[in-house]
């Protein structure tokens, strides 16, 4: 999960990493009050899960409470980069000497962290990672050691920061490491981390990316789930708990696995080139369990996107049985035949693996409308992308 800008900071601040002051807004009025709080010269921020935000006129100047209330009402509402503005960071605005980018990723091929520090801050550091290489020092992290003090100050020296912030950004570093252990962050980014004219160290933006599989022992995280910058098939799919991801296209696709799913995903969109482009509209595995409570969950997010023409159900039976798979659908459309969700939009199902035979069967034996059976994957996706393309 990514956090907002003001998210981060939060954490930042609860893991003693040095913020500047700030308040969220979600109103001018607010923007109002909060720049009046803070005194003199602040920063409107937009407050969305993207870069570019500078460029696109979404972080600007305002010399007190009128100019953040007009500056703040431009904010909110836009839209960068498909992300809508609905809350502003209004923060105090600092003499800034010099600015530098640190950061601690986790690093999946290794199977470690990777700490990295700069002294060219405020920039994208994947443009410095390609103009200017040697500018970029890296530290690869053990993560039952953990990032100590002598680690970072090394880390520091080896980027040339200067000698005067060496020990507060040597230590910013350390804490930043307490947040990815302490808080299960896989990314944890300060960009600036700024030098201020009288010689302190202020993290003046921030970027945390929280692991989702370790929700179950960071209770407070849910707060952080930004519902508003979420889709609301994806709220309501993950409100029953299924692994959802919604998508531009117009074939719903529901399998089990994730990797059959995701190559489900591209069988449908190479069929799809021949019916005018037609794509797959979400992802969404039902892992193991295919009862008939979790497919019914799942063709109802699905049917509820008024986007899908028509739903592609893949399923390779394994300990689930096709023929257990074959009453959980039959049972779903039951269940939502009965709550008055009149199924309409055609089900191409494709069955294979552990009885296999016997959920064809069944499916042929209820012979529910719209729904149809296909004996392979292709055939099932060239026929889901058929139906779609037709708007049938």
């Amino acid at each position: 999960m990514d956090l907002l800008e003001h998210q981060a900071q939060e954490l930042f601040a609860k893991h003693g990493v040095p913020v500047s002051r700030s308040r969220v807004a979600t109103t001018p009025e607010e923007a109002y009050a909060a720049a009046a709080e803070i005194g003199g010269r602040v920063v409107v921020k937009a407050q969305v899960k993207t870069g570019g935000r500078g460029k696109a006129g979404g972080v600007r100047l305002a010399d007190g409470p009128d100019a953040a209330r007009e500056v703040a009402d431009a904010i909110l509402g836009m839209d960068i980069k498909g992300h809508t503005v609905h809350k502003v960071l209004i923060t105090e605005a600092g003499d800034i000497d010099e600015e530098y980018y640190v950061s601690l990723l986790l690093d999946r091929s290794n199977r470690s962290f990777l700490a990295l520090a700069s002294r060219e801050g405020g920039v994208e550091i994947e443009q410095v990672a390609a103009v200017n290489p040697a500018a970029l020092a890296r530290l690869q992290v053990d993560p039952d050691a953990g990032l100590g003090w002598e680690e970072a100050l090394r880390l520091a020296y080896d980027a040339g920061l200067p000698d005067d912030v060496r020990d507060q950004v040597a230590s910013v570093l350390v804490r930043l490491w307490n947040v990815c252990r302490g808080e299960d962050a896989t990314l944890v980014e300060i960009n600036p981390l700024a030098k201020l004219a009288d010689g302190t160290v202020l993290a003046l933006d921030g970027k945390v990316t929280l692991d989702d599989n370790a929700r179950f022992r960071q209770p407070g995280h849910p707060q952080y789930v930004d519902v508003t910058a979420t889709d609301p098939l994806e709220v309501r799919a993950a409100a029953r708990n299924l692994n959802y991801v919604k998508l531009d296209g117009s074939v719903g696709v529901i399998g089990n696995g994730a990797g059959l799913v995701m190559s489900t995903l591209d069988v449908v969109a190479y069929a799809g080139e021949q019916f005018g482009g037609v794509k797959p509209a979400n992802f969404l595995d039902i892992g193991g369990g295919a009862s008939a409570q979790v497919m019914a969950g799942g063709l109802e997010i699905i049917l509820g996107d008024p986007d899908v023409r028509s739903v592609l159900v893949n399923v390779f039976g394994g300990i689930t049985a096709c023929d257990a798979v074959a009453d959980g659908i039959v049972q779903a459309i039951g269940m939502l035949n009965e709550l008055g969700e009149t199924v309409s939009k055609p089900i191409v199902v494709r069955l294979d693996g552990n009885n296999a035979p016997q959920g064809r069967k069944i499916l042929a034996e209820a012979a529910l409308p719209g729904v149809i059976s296909s004996d392979t994957m292709d055939g099932a996706a060239r026929l889901a992308a058929e139906l779609a393309g037709k708007g049938a």
